[in-house]
């Protein structure tokens, strides 16, 4: 699909409602990572630059459609305005009031969306209400996509609409690497269950032509195929599900890549005594805690021979040395083909943009989602609410 972006836009003298997600971490008031909060700022720029007023809104934890003091957002307002470098006016109440005020140049942070209820049941009314303060309806917030709500879904029909730098750079990343690809195509999925990613993983099997499965999810494949995983994290009532997904990507000509060899320990916990051997002898009072070298090196091979890749969990348990090893060495090939220019490389979703950020590869991926559910469902093939609200 096509959706206009900020250049289609004449903002001149206009106010633009930019949907924003600065949904941030607080800690006794305090802004912990102001990352969200950075990739805001070229739509920002952009828009006071062609002229426009900015008007920002957004959501902030999950308060159920009531007022919650303390998910308010006139606490991270100081923050966005440090942030962004310019005099950010947060408003509650009248927002009406506070808008007819805006002189060129002016930024406002209206108060947290979810504090009405009828963001999160994308009532019209609501979107109306939010429509009349502005000329023009900006989606920056890919991560609320996702979500049909008054604020990314139903508001953009009731204004002239275009997605912000943010957004159009997240849809060209995913579309390049999964919509019209360069192949080889590699995706490497890991995380705990299968569960949480069977519509992922049927979407992938048709899409892609290598499939690795980490983490607990290549232990549930494993055992379906008879082979003992000992005490690991297993969901053994999905093996039909996991037999299935295996047919349907050999009819598909996916190649499925499951662990080889394996690092097991006995206890959950970093630095426990461990071993690697064969996938195939895991013995019964052990956990498969991480890929050992020989399945890495296959998957290196595979990650050297493609064009584009798209990552969504890590292969084992990152966060516990030594089982971090198996992770860090394909992060390792990953930047590296990237960085020679040979590998479109596409990570996303909370565990992986935090294996990568731990190997020390944060800028070495083509791009990195900071969203989680919507980067999901996208890879799931799932239409996004907020994003054809655009098209």
């Amino acid at each position: 699909m096509t959706w206009k972006t900020l250049d289609d836009m004449d903002f001149a003298g206009k106010r633009a409602l930019v949907r924003v997600d600065i949904n941030v971490p607080v800690e006794n008031g305090v802004v912990t990572d102001t990352s969200r909060i950075e990739r805001i700022a070229a739509t920002v720029d952009d828009i006071q630059a062609k002229g426009g007023k900015v008007i920002l809104m957004a959501h902030f934890g999950r308060p159920q459609g009531q007022v919650v003091p303390e998910m308010s957002l006139e606490i991270i307002a100081p923050t966005v305005s440090d942030v962004l470098g310019l005099p950010v006016t947060f408003v509650n109440g009248d927002y009406a009031d506070a808008v007819a005020e805006m002189e060129e140049g002016d930024v406002l942070l209206l108060e947290n969306l979810r504090f009405n209820p009828g963001e999160e049941k994308n009532d019209e009314g609501f979107a109306k209400r939010l429509a009349s303060l502005a000329d023009i309806y900006v989606n920056d917030a890919f991560s609320a996509a996702h979500r049909a709500h008054a604020s990314t879904e139903a508001i953009a029909r009731l204004l002239p609409a275009c997605a912000g730098r943010l957004m159009a750079e997240e849809l060209g990343a995913l579309e390049k690497a999964l919509g019209s690809p360069e192949r080889p195509v590699v995706a490497v999925v890991g995380g705990a269950k299968v569960s949480t990613k069977l519509d992922l993983l049927g979407n992938l099997v048709g899409k892609v032509d290598h499939l690795v499965i980490g983490g607990g999810m290549a232990n549930t494949f494993l055992a379906a195929q008879g082979i003992n995983v000992g005490k690991s994290l297993c969901e053994h009532d999905l093996a039909d599900t996991a037999r299935e997904i295996l047919s349907k990507a050999e009819s598909a000509g996916c190649e499925i890549i499951l662990p080889r060899d394996i690092v097991i320990a006995r206890e959950f916990k970093a630095n426990a005594a461990n071993e690697t051997i064969p996938a195939t002898e895991c013995p019964d009072d052990a956990m498969i805690f991480d890929a050992g070298p020989e399945t890495v090196a296959y998957i290196n091979g595979v990650v050297d021979g493609a064009k584009t890749l798209i990552m969504n969990g890590p292969l084992g348990v990152f966060e516990l040395e030594p089982f971090h090893a198996g992770t860090f060495a394909i992060l390792n090939e990953i930047a590296a083909q990237t960085k020679a220019g040979k590998l479109v490389s596409v990570g996303g979703g909370g565990d992986t943009v935090a294996a990568i950020n731990a190997s020390g590869h944060g800028d070495d991926f083509t791009y990195i989602s900071t969203a989680g559910g919507a980067f999901l469902e996208w890879m799931e093939g799932k239409e996004l609410p907020g994003v054809a609200a655009l098209g």
